[in-house]
């Protein structure tokens, strides 16, 4: 919570320095000389309510999507070998790195993958794919959850989805400014909103929407080289550096499969076709950076 306070605290002064920066350019001014008849600080207002709300529903519901995307079943009561190992290295790795005991679960994927979620650290769910079961000794497994635990302990889902919620933000803020400034001002439109606003409005929050997925991008690529440190830390470097050789060797192989859109950023890896919207970095630039630090 104190996260998440900081963070709001964070974006209300950044509000507020849009908003005096805005005054001191005179745009205020220049709107009202053109007859736009516009709430600079209430559109900001509004857009905050429904960037970063919408971003904090999504987090507070992100174990309940991650489940039904996946169709991850929570493991309850382990009725297995694997399950209970699973369990029991989730519980040991987890107060290991100082967090409440994560929901457990394993989905149904032939591939390996693993994520995890949740609105805080102490109340997350990890859960890994069947493939990875399979296939990823224990030495490997242990890492990859150790990866994802370490998402959770440093808070990464909260921060994404604050980020997420402050860029959906100014997206909508200033695909609205531009979309009034053409309506008003270009087209000089004066009776309320016409289609030249609308448009706009779509086009530019299309436009700018590229340009705020860079910026989420870029921290979840940031993000994943701190999880590898953790899965090193609570594992051990060896195995993590393997557990990424072979999750890298099956990608050559053509045997990865990424998680559901929603789901991708928080999985152990990733896949873009352009490098500035990818979620996580070059798996061979994360076993170098490993490599690195070991020495």
């Amino acid at each position: 919570m104190l996260r998440i306070g900081l963070f709001l605290l964070t974006n209300l002064a950044v509000m507020v320095l849009v908003g005096i920066i805005f005054n001191l350019l005179g745009i205020q001014g220049i709107l009202d000389a053109n007859g736009v008849n516009l709430n600079l600080p209430g559109l900001l207002l509004m857009c905050a309510i429904f960037g970063i709300g919408g971003a904090l529903i999504s987090l507070l519901l992100s174990k309940t999507i991650a489940r039904r995307s996946t169709r991850t079943q929570v493991i309850t009561q382990p009725q297995t070998p694997d399950e209970r190992w699973l369990v029991e290295t989730v519980r040991e790795l987890s107060q290991k790195a100082g967090i409440g005991m994560p929901d457990v679960g394993i989905f149904p994927m032939p591939q390996a993958n693993a994520f995890a979620t949740g609105w805080n650290r102490n109340n997350a769910l990890v859960a890994v794919s069947e493939g990875l079961l399979q296939r990823f000794n224990r030495d490997e497994a242990r890492a990859v959850i150790g990866h994802e635990i370490g998402h959770v302990a440093n808070g990464d889902m909260v921060t994404l989805a604050l980020i997420q919620g402050v860029v959906n933000t100014f997206v909508m803020f200033f695909a609205r400014l531009v979309g009034f400034f053409v309506d008003r001002v270009l087209l000089r439109n004066e009776q309320g909103l016409g289609i030249g606003y609308y448009i706009t409005s779509i086009i530019m929050d299309m436009v700018f929407g590229v340009f705020a997925m860079m910026i989420v991008a870029w921290f979840s690529r940031r993000r994943e080289y701190r999880a590898d440190a953790a899965g090193a830390h609570l594992a051990s470097p060896n195995a993590m550096m393997a557990a990424l050789a072979r999750i890298k060797s099956e990608s050559e192989a053509g045997r990865e499969q990424p998680l559901p859109a929603n789901m991708k950023a928080f999985g152990i890896y990733g896949n873009s076709m352009a490098a500035l919207l990818a979620s996580h970095p070059p798996l061979e630039d994360r076993i170098l950076a490993l490599q690195n630090s070991a020495r």
